[in-house]
């Protein structure tokens, strides 16, 4: 994976038309947004849990064939906010819409209409772009089921394009991309072929230890933890040496994240190291510590330090 970002002109010569552009992923949490990324992309580079609200920033993926790249925006899920960092979220997730080619609204057909959505739709409703309605999940429902569920989505807003998908299974995502494609104006190779996404090793990689947290925790960690590389190079032997921070906001967290003799932040280093090291295609040495910031959601500054913020 590139840790640059690319700004390549796509030529790909005067009889073939080059067709490019940014896709915003919305939908409440959990419907399975950075599932769905992951598949597309082919690798990970979005965290996946069962816990809502788990992806804070704005992921972009990038996909590209001969003819066509779409860069997607993995926004954070949307929903009523409990603090700053929760406030930036769902700000950050739905001034996307405004910068976008088309957006893909993402829903869990298992879980049916529900005001989540429906505050996601009066959003739509504000922008010009394409707007996808991508059923997820439809693995989990009777194909019976599916129709009713279309005729309830379409009398609250006029889609471009109804797909139904199991992103987890990968079912029929081959459509969406070709339909998503053609819906594309031509335009430029932003990014090199072999580039995935553009945020730096540095950030997936702090990702992925949040993500083996977040699976490894109780229900009261998983927003109160953020992590932060402080020290990524290659040493003599050609290891990636990787020295990161877990920052919780109490003493109490800081002694479960850690575990008893300090077994799960083993666990968690063993888990996020596998993943690392697919990722980077070399050894990894992780080296993980626990500090403590209290109530860091609620602080701007901590929250831009850490990566969090709206500009």
């Amino acid at each position: 994976m590139s840790s640059t970002t690319g700004s390549g002109s796509g030529s790909k010569g005067s009889k073939q038309k080059f067709h490019s552009g940014f896709v915003a992923i919305v939908g409440r949490p959990n419907v399975g947004k950075s599932t769905l990324i992951n598949e597309v992309i082919g690798q990970k580079i979005a965290i996946m849990s069962d816990k809502p609200q788990t992806t804070r920033n704005k992921i972009h993926g990038v996909y590209t064939t001969d003819n066509s790249q779409i860069v997607f925006l993995d926004t954070p899920g949307i929903h009523k906010p409990t603090s700053k960092l929760g406030d930036f979220m769902v700000k950050s997730a739905v001034n996307t819409l405004g910068e976008v080619d088309a957006a893909l609204f993402l829903i869990d057909v298992s879980e049916g209409l529900g005001g989540g959505d429906r505050f996601i739709i009066e959003a739509l409703k504000k922008i010009k772009t394409p707007v996808f309605l991508i059923m997820n999940k439809i693995d989990k429902i009777e194909p019976e089921a599916l129709l009713p569920l279309i005729v309830q989505y379409k009398d609250l807003y006029d889609f471009a394009e109804i797909i139904p998908i199991s992103a987890l299974q990968g079912n029929n995502i081959d459509t969406l991309l070709k339909v998503l494609s053609s819906y594309l104006p031509e335009g430029p190779q932003y990014y090199p072929a072999d580039q995935v996404t553009d945020h730096p090793e540095q950030f997936v990689c702090a990702e992925l230890v949040r993500e083996k947290i977040l699976h490894l925790t109780r229900e009261e960690i998983p927003h109160s933890i953020a992590v932060a590389i402080e020290d990524m190079r290659v040493q003599e032997n050609g290891v990636v040496y990787i020295g990161a921070v877990i920052y919780v906001e109490r003493d109490s967290q800081k002694g479960i994240v850690i575990g008893k003799q300090g077994a799960l932040l083993k666990q968690v280093g063993k888990e996020a190291r596998r993943d690392i090291e697919t990722l980077l295609g070399s050894r990894v040495f992780l080296e993980l510590w626990v500090k403590v910031k209290k109530d860091w959601r609620n602080q701007d500054r901590l929250l831009k330090d850490l990566g969090y913020r709206n500009d």
